[in-house]
């Protein structure tokens, strides 16, 4: 009897190793989820098998949904083959960094991946304004939107993080730190909001836009999302409506 080769290896056996290491992602509604988006980017930028289910975030169904997942409450919530649940995205993409080093979700050089934990930590838990006063909504653009001072504080800061980032650690490629990485899936909805407010930002801030825009994965995420109607528009804004920025 011969022993089983890379070409004739049993394909049952195969279909349980790709079970054992898919995730399940539970994530909102695509056009307004922000944080569904970064999570859901960590997992199909990088190749790692997963699963999507789709909370009703805006249906009511949220905390139904989410209940064998307790206690998470708030999407993006991941949970692995073994039931592990993480229910915080910057942990999620700390935890996926962790079990595949391969996948290369941070920076390989050491002082870009300590900065690119440092500004991916400081969307975490800042631009309260920006986030606050430009909900993440994919479909059109919002003509003639005035972004108060702390907007623009915000703008100006994301500014100034990004210089650096492209100046020190950006190389050839288009992305924060040359090659995609977590920083650019927490900073992509940065972006949509950007685009979907017709914000002024520096011309670097602004290629990085048209960059996360012309992106496929960001391209297929927010078709699926605008396949979906709204009645009533969440996140109403009393301004005239623009086409989606190609």
């Amino acid at each position: 009897m011969s022993l089983p080769t890379k070409e004739n290896w049993p394909r049952p056996a195969q279909g349980l190793i790709l079970a054992f290491m898919t995730y399940d992602l539970y994530i909102g509604d695509r056009a307004f989820s922000s944080w569904s988006l970064r999570g859901w980017l960590m997992l199909e930028k990088f190749g790692l098998p997963y699963r999507a289910h789709l909370v009703g975030l805006y249906s009511g169904t949220m905390a139904e949904d989410l209940a064998e997942l307790a206690p998470a409450r708030l999407v993006p919530v991941l949970r692995d083959a073994a039931g592990i649940v993480v229910f915080d995205s910057l942990a999620m993409g700390e935890t996926l960094a962790e079990r595949h080093p391969e996948a290369g979700l941070w920076p390989t050089d050491a002082a870009a991946r300590a900065y690119a934990r440092s500004i991916t930590a400081e969307l975490h838990a800042g631009f309260g304004a920006l986030r606050g006063d430009c909900a993440m909504q994919l479909f059109h653009q919002w003509v003639g939107f005035e972004p108060s001072d702390a907007v623009q504080a915000d703008l100006r800061r994301i500014e100034e993080v990004f210089a650096v980032a492209r100046k020190r650690y950006g190389g050839e490629g288009p992305w924060l730190f040359g090659a995609y990485s977590l920083a650019d899936a927490f900073y992509s909805p940065i972006a949509a909001r950007i685009a979907g407010y017709g914000l002024k930002v520096s011309d670097e801030v602004q290629a990085y836009v048209d960059t996360t825009l012309a992106d496929p994965s960001f391209q297929a995420w927010r078709e699926e999302g605008i396949a979906v109607r709204y009645e009533p528009f969440p996140y109403p804004q009393p301004l005239e409506k623009a086409l989606w920025p190609a």
